[in-house]
């Protein structure tokens, strides 16, 4: 009995059904259940009227009301490999989805030579049931036997462009191809809405190079999202032992890995040189060591908790936490954690149309969890 008993209590500590509320350095804050039974949700986004759309790394997408009601699987997601970290990965509903209908998705695409990140696009129908006209439009290259560090966050930047971040995919061999720019390996790109190349890209003349690679040097970015206050893009890497990295990546640059790190090996060896600076690689704002495991981010906009806005989130998958950062232009002047007592892996964080923050938890039966002021 008291095992039975051990074990419900630490299952419903990693749950809620009702609003429970929570201190924070800023105040009180409520935080509710809103969906749940979802397997392993990755990302969420949402749509004109309020709904969201969540995609489940074993390859369904559903939209889920505001009210929390979950939608049948969408029709028209193409195969996904979902083994290991691989499978249904992030989701972006394009800037002007009232006109379009346009959905992008990225995903483990299986191929000659293994597998890896790819990007589709499709309009949603009208009845909210498919995805129609899908097309691939990135594949990365070269396709690895990996089922790891597929990076995958999707970010548009309001001038027609997406950026898509690609891990380096954890295989030893390859590593160092994070530095090579006849590979997408450990890069991110950036593209046309269409997929095409844009003409100002830092390689698109560059011999040798592949052309869509907007920087270089990265482990695995799974968070990424545009500063609102400058309209540049930050990205969040995982470290391996140690230096998880947020990075403001700039046209062309090269941002160390595998050369240098603030982390070790995961046998406790140096990477690379052993050195965490090199002239030309540049360094990161801000790292953790021990690491959070970053996954999903979030500048917060708007005036629904006035004491937060400025503020950088970032879901914590290792620390079981959602991260507030507090910014100082390009600087982090101060860290708090919240809903570490829920012991939850915080997968991604968005900002809803209300002001409300979402979360969804990477869990068997993962939820997603709605933030906002608690009522006096």
């Amino acid at each position: 009995m008291r095992i039975l008993l051990a074990v419900f209590l630490v299952l419903s500590a990693s749950r809620i059904a009702l609003a429970e509320t929570f201190d924070t350095e800023k105040g009180k804050i409520s935080v509710q259940s809103i969906a749940e039974g979802l397997s392993h949700p990755w990302a969420i986004d949402f749509l004109p009227d309020g709904n969201m759309i969540v995609t489940e790394r074993e390859g369904k997408m559903r939209i889920v009301t505001k009210a929390g009601g979950l939608g049948e699987p969408l029709n028209g997601v193409p195969d996904v490999d979902s083994r290991g970290q691989g499978g249904l990965l992030d989701v972006a509903v394009h800037p002007n989805f009232a006109r379009n209908r346009l959905i992008y998705w990225s995903y483990a695409e299986a191929g000659p030579g293994g597998n890896s990140t790819a990007v589709a696009r499709g309009r949603l129908s009208e009845d909210n049931t498919s995805l129609l006209e899908v097309r691939v439009i990135f594949s990365q290259k070269p396709k690895l036997r990996s089922t790891a560090h597929f990076g995958s966050r999707l970010v548009f930047d309001g001038n027609g462009h997406l950026f898509v971040t690609l891990g380096e995919r954890s295989n030893a061999k390859t590593r160092g191809q994070a530095q090579e720019l006849n590979s997408h390996l450990g890069k991110i790109v950036r593209l046309t809405e269409e997929g095409q190349v844009p003409s100002d890209n830092p390689f698109a003349d560059k011999p040798g190079a592949l052309p869509e690679v907007w920087s270089y040097g990265h482990r695995n970015v799974q968070a990424a999202a545009i500063n609102p206050a400058t309209g540049a893009l930050w990205e969040i890497e995982h470290g391996p032992r140690g230096g998880d990295e947020i990075n403001i990546p700039e046209p062309g640059k090269n941002y160390g890995w595998p050369v240098i790190s603030y982390g070790v090996n995961y046998s406790g060896s140096p990477v690379g040189s052993g050195k965490t600076k090199m002239r030309g690689m540049e360094q990161p704002i801000y790292q953790w060591t021990p690491v959070i495991a970053p996954s999903g981010m979030a500048f917060y906009t708007a005036d629904l908790f006035p004491q937060w806005k400025g503020n950088l989130f970032v879901g914590g998958l290792r620390a079981t936490a959602l991260v507030r950062l507090e910014l100082n232009g390009n600087k982090v002047a101060h860290e708090e954690r919240l809903l570490h007592d829920l012991g939850v892996r915080i997968r991604d964080v968005a900002q809803g149309p209300d002001g409300a923050l979402y979360v969804v938890t990477d869990e068997e039966d993962g939820q997603i969890l709605k933030l906002s002021p608690a009522t006096p």
